[in-house]
């Protein structure tokens, strides 16, 4: 009997094509994206129009001729922004669990700290945007409302003001993200972000009000009351130092654990 030999050959190796990760750029397009693609986000950042339209009106209307200046047209805009950019922020964010687009999300960009990334750089950009247009509306206010007033045109705010209200407007924003990131449900959020805003500032005034030794340390323990300083534009050194150790305990620790919370957490 013969024994018929059969060779083998070796399988050919499997080749695995090696895709480049998406750019950073196109995550942070989509994130963008994402704020407007729902009625609630539409008409969240187009309040940032309305608003700013509405609080020049009133601010023609009702300020005083000789009390017309850009500098009331700022602070009348800048009222209702503090109280919508952070809205933007936290909702980027809370709106990939409130939704339940997370999973999608998560999947096509497995990197979680790469989206957290993007929705970051999304939000401070809609929020420079939006400041931007607040601020081009207020200076039509001033032109306009110094023309019915007759009355000199004022420009009372330097670029150095400005930049300090971006800063406290983007302190206001990060806050807000800080919150989306470590509640991740917008009702939750929301809520605590104004309980931060009006609560903590009223009760932490009360106890200035009567209390000397918490009066002189103010500013080093309540973030809100250290971040406000930057609308009035006259920072010194000292009032530098207080928010920077403020907001290590009320923005850059939390914000820690919170990005820590959602590379972790379970997404459904």
């Amino acid at each position: 009997m013969s024994t018929a030999t059969v060779e083998r050959t070796a399988p050919a190796p499997r080749t695995t094509k090696v895709h480049d990760p998406i750019p950073m750029s196109r995550i942070v397009g989509v994130e963008v994206s994402k704020m407007f693609n729902t009625r609630s986000g539409f008409w969240l950042l187009a309040s940032v129009g309305i608003l700013s339209t509405i609080a020049t009106i009133a601010t023609v209307l009702f300020v005083p001729d000789d009390e017309i200046s850009y500098d009331g047209f700022a602070a009348a805009v800048g009222f209702p922004m503090s109280v919508v950019l952070p809205m933007i922020a936290i909702l980027s964010v809370t709106s990939e669990w409130s939704q339940r687009s997370g999973l999608t999300t998560f999947t096509l960009v497995p990197d979680r700290g790469r989206v957290i990334r993007a929705k970051l750089l999304a939000t401070l950009g809609i929020g420079a945007a939006s400041i931007a247009v607040a601020f081009s509306v207020g200076a039509i206010g001033n032109v306009v409302g110094s023309a019915i007033a007759g009355v000199d045109t004022t420009w009372d705010i330097t670029l150095g003001n400005a930049a300090l209200i971006f800063v406290a407007d983007a302190l206001g924003m990060l806050m807000g993200f800080t919150l989306g990131i470590l509640i991740r449900s917008s009702p939750g959020a929301i809520v605590g972000y104004f309980v931060y805003a009006l609560v903590l500032p009223a009760a932490f005034g009360t106890l200035a009000a009567f209390q000397d030794w918490f009066a002189d340390r103010q500013g080093w323990i309540d973030f809100n009351f250290a971040s406000t300083r930057l609308y009035e534009g006259d920072m010194v050194a000292k009032d530098w130092s207080q928010l920077a150790v403020s907001g290590t305990f009320w923005l850059l620790i939390p914000m820690a654990i919170g990005l820590f919370a959602v590379t972790r957490s379970e997404v459904k």
